[in-house]
């Protein structure tokens, strides 16, 4: 019975192609635009999770100054950290990987013929741990050479790109302002953060050759920390924060004039906002769904206009009302998964083209495909049912008068 009544739904259909591509034409988009933005969206939430997550592993950063507030995010002069700052937290907090401490400035780094400007970071190996940065080349420094502040440096990759092109730069060494230093290692390329920023410009030394033969004094700007897998970083923050307002010396109500940054904080954060988004535009998108369901119901109350007599006929020799109520709305089913079918195929190839134009990873979610589908689906049935209600409850008499 039920096959019957799909061949009939799929005659009338091809009676009348061009009206039914027409009347499929709303959820066509509505789908493929409901699976493009959800699919561009995962692929942007996966990004930045990925990007911030390459700044390290369960990383913590602490910084001297309240953390920014108003749109200008400027915070408050706090004195800076010194070395005893990183021991008392690698000391006295559990739970740690590696502790950081790390200097910075900006300076000129010159090769022969070649001035780039960057930055200096000062810090131990570390520092590498903690923003989980393997070398390409070279090695890191020895213990040696950090107690002694000797001048050697782990160069990232784009320093060497703009200071030695494709030359191995082992061996060679650069100057950095006033300083000379010799080049050890070279950082595999992490590229753009996802604040934008480029990860690779930089040159490591060892904190104290930078404290004392480029700033000239022994302040900490930051300190780098790792949390052992499986160690809440929530806890840690804590943990932190009270030892530091120990050290500082903050008495109890005062605000603090330092903040602990919670990169797992940050991660959620964002993605959180990204998955907002890709919601809203997923809304917005499924809007036309309905707009789709409401033109196959348009569509099939002129169809019933049109095949009244056939109704007639068919209810004067026999068939019950729920025949007709079958027949069309297995043709308002019929046609929204058609609909619903091409919009997956054009959706999906659009996100695939949308993901290499933005530079986003391509993610399949089969969950939004199966939802996108049934939906349209269920659009035929919603929007399908009033016109079929109509064409069951015709008066046979009524409807074989019918012209």
């Amino acid at each position: 019975m039920f096959w019957n009544v799909l061949l009939l739904a799929l005659r009338e259909i091809r009676r009348n192609v061009m009206r039914s591509s027409l009347t499929i034409l709303g959820i066509v988009i509505g789908v493929s635009a409901v699976i493009t933005m959800v699919t561009l969206g995962g692929g942007a939430t996966e990004q930045v999770s990925a990007e911030i997550s390459s700044l390290g592993s369960n990383l913590l950063h602490v910084r001297p100054g309240q953390r920014g507030r108003g749109p200008g995010g400027t915070r408050s002069t706090a004195d800076m950290f010194k070395m005893g700052d990183a021991e008392a937290i690698s000391r006295e907090i559990s739970g740690l990987a590696a502790v950081a401490p790390v200097a910075s400035q900006a300076v000129q780094a010159i090769s022969g013929n070649q001035n780039w400007s960057t930055a200096v970071i000062g810090s131990t190996n570390a520092y590498l741990q903690v923003r989980d940065w393997p070398l390409e080349d070279g090695r890191r420094f020895t213990n040696g050479e950090l107690r002694a502040g000797k001048t050697v440096c782990i160069i990232g990759s784009t320093v060497r790109k703009e200071l030695f092109s494709n030359r191995n730069p082992l061996g060679d060494s650069i100057r950095l302002g006033k300083l000379s230093c010799q080049v050890v290692g070279v950082l595999e390329s992490k590229g753009q953060s996802g604040f934008g920023s480029d990860q690779d410009d930089f040159v490591l030394l060892p904190l104290r050759a930078v404290q004392r033969r480029i700033a000239g004094n022994t302040d900490i700007g930051g300190i780098y920390i790792s949390a052992q897998d499986g160690i809440s970083t929530e806890k840690v923050k804590k943990n932190i924060e009270r030892l530091m307002r120990e050290l500082r010396r903050i008495a109890p109500g005062q605000d603090d004039d330092f903040h602990v940054n919670d990169m797992q904080e940050l991660v959620s954060a964002m993605t959180g906002t990204t998955r907002v988004l890709t919601g809203l535009l997923g809304a917005v998108a499924a809007v036309s769904l309905l707009v789709g369901g409401i033109g196959i119901m348009n569509i099939m109350l002129v169809s019933v206009t049109e095949r009244t007599r056939e109704i007639g006929i068919r209810l004067a020799i026999g068939a019950l009302a729920r025949d007709v109520l079958m027949q069309f709305l297995v043709e308002a089913v019929v046609l929204s998964s058609f609909g619903g079918v091409i919009g997956i195929i054009l959706g999906l190839a659009a996100a695939v083209v949308g993901a290499r134009l933005l530079s986003v990873p391509f993610v399949l979610n089969p969950g939004i495909v199966a939802v996108a589908f049934v939906f349209s689906a269920a659009v035929g049935v919603v929007f399908g049912y009033f016109p079929a209600r109509q064409a069951a409850r015709l008066d046979p008499i009524e409807a074989l008068r019918h012209e």
